[in-house]
């Protein structure tokens, strides 16, 4: 297929740009095209019914260079990589292409790209291997170095990043924007030390919750602290005050590299579509609390009295967020005061290693359960090897508090990991393989140590609980953790 510009005839095989983009793009402008192709016939043929010659300037044997709205609606239809190179083809091309990043108007959904680091790659370099394509591309990240960092998350196309000295910078690693979060020393549960210098070389950790279960309701007839929260008999707290806090351990000390290696765990980024903004999640110790910041905020917001968080979501001016004992907790964070509502409490018995909520294309809420096993209890504990053996999806009924398990996943596939949760259409995606998850490490052992571990990554077939290997040979470095990301050209308002 040739398209014309400018720069004369290109080829969309010389772009490199996949097959499986062609049929998209020539049924998708074909109409277009056509209403084209027939207004040039009508301006060659006058009024008379008789055929003018071609306008000084006019090439005979070439189509015109096309329309930029017909040149937007083919480049909507490319994946981030292809858009990009149709991007940097000629003036005309770059224009089509800055004003659908620009405009809002490119929504294309993405296929998540693999994001590892690799030594003989370099200290800035990450590298992405894209599904589709089945190719890795390499990009240079602003200061500091990538592979000095820990990678906390990723959602929407940005990177969580945790420096040496234990502050968190967001990274999109397509445009290279970087924006630095709220300093760590913000955090609730984190003082600094300083010295006589006025230097900052160690901060204090504490170890403190708010007290949970203990409630100051307005209405006693709503809380009965004696029934144990199930799915099938649950009673809604309408409004609670926590009390004070509960001291697990004296604060600790550490240096200001070391913070890190006991503070972060989990970080996701959410646009605010409605305001032009975003938020950013935060999940980490002591006991998986919970905090976020939103754009030009000096601080981070704790959020207790709840404690043990796993995954995070946000819909509808809605943060969701489940605990690993299968709570749901919604705070809306659209008001002036911040409320929480139960969704969903907890699970009786069963207690994944890991477990994720996730919007369903469809509407519904998904609870996934995510288990694995030590292969070997005697191992090395600096290699500790894990490996995912189960994956179970559940529809969360949000009515009648409880879960129920989808058999038939046949249409949609997971991404499971540290990342934002994912749950997209096989048909949207033909390339990825319908009823599989594909996951990367969710532990908080391979997140702030076990460099030397291997990494459990692969695909994971749903329906026969087997998996199979992602790549092979393993072309990532175990440092830092490999995740999945969404790229993404959107950037971020900083107020």
């Amino acid at each position: 297929m040739e398209i014309f510009c400018k720069a004369g005839i290109i080829s969309l095989r010389s772009l490199a740009i996949h097959p499986r983009n062609l049929f998209s793009l020539i049924f998708r402008v074909l109409p277009k095209l056509l209403c084209h192709s027939t207004g040039l016939l009508l301006k060659k043929f006058g009024e008379d019914g008789r055929v003018h010659p071609p306008s000084v300037g006019t090439s005979l044997g070439r189509m015109p260079e096309l329309p930029q709205d017909i040149l937007m609606d083919i480049f909507s239809t490319l994946e981030i990589p292809d858009l990009v190179r149709v991007g940097s083809v000629c003036s005309a091309w770059r224009s089509a292409y800055n004003s659908l990043r620009d405009n809002g108007q490119y929504k294309r959904s993405q296929t998540p790209c693999l994001l590892y680091t690799s030594e003989s790659a370099g200290e800035n370099v990450v590298c992405l291997y894209n599904l589709w394509e089945k190719r890795t591309y390499k990009l240079t990240l602003p200061e500091p170095p990538i592979r000095s960092r820990f990678l906390i998350g990723s959602s929407h196309g940005w990177l969580v990043t945790v420096d040496d000295r234990s502050e968190m910078h967001l990274v999109n690693p397509i445009t290279g924007e970087q924006i630095t979060l709220p300093s760590v020393i913000t955090i609730e549960h984190v003082n600094s030390i300083v010295n006589k210098s006025g230097v900052v070389p160690k901060y204090e950790l504490s170890y403190h919750t708010a007290r949970q279960m203990v409630y100051k309701p307005s209405d006693p007839e709503h809380v009965k602290l004696h029934v144990k929260p199930t799915f099938d008999k649950f009673e809604v707290v309408r409004k609670y005050e926590p009390t004070e806090r509960m001291v697990y351990y004296e604060p600790a000390v550490f240096a200001v590299d070391e913070l890190r290696e006991r503070l972060h765990y989990k970080a996701f980024v959410f646009p605010e579509t409605s305001k032009g903004s975003y938020i950013v999640a935060l999940i980490h110790n002591p006991l998986n609390q919970l905090s976020f910041a939103r754009a030009g905020d000096g601080k981070w917001t704790w959020l207790p009295p709840y404690t043990e968080y796993e995954d995070c979501s946000y819909k509808n001016g809605l943060l969701y967020a489940f605990t690993i004992v299968g709570e749901i907790h919604a705070f809306d964070l659209s008001g002036p005061v911040i409320t929480r509502k139960m969704i969903m409490g907890m699970m009786e018995d069963v207690i994944p290693d890991n477990i994720y909520i996730v919007h369903a294309p469809w509407g519904d809420l998904l609870n996934v359960w995510r288990v694995v096993d030590n292969e070997d209890a005697t191992v090395d504990p600096a290699v500790h090897l894990l490996s995912t053996i189960e994956i179970k999806v559940n529809k969360v009924d949000t009515t009648a508090k409880r879960l129920e398990e989808l058999k038939c996943f046949h249409d949609h596939v997971l991404f499971l990991g540290h990342n934002q949760s994912l749950c997209l259409s096989a048909k949207d995606h033909p390339h990825l393989k319908a009823n599989h998850a594909y996951f990367t490490d969710n532990n908080k052992l391979y997140t702030r140590g076990y460099k030397n571990g291997r990494r459990d990554i692969g695909v994971f077939n749903l329906e026969s609980n087997n998996r199979d290997k992602l790549l092979s040979p393993q072309p990532w470095s175990n440092w830092p953790t490999p995740m999945w990301i969404t790229l993404s050209l959107a950037k971020l308002k900083m107020k």
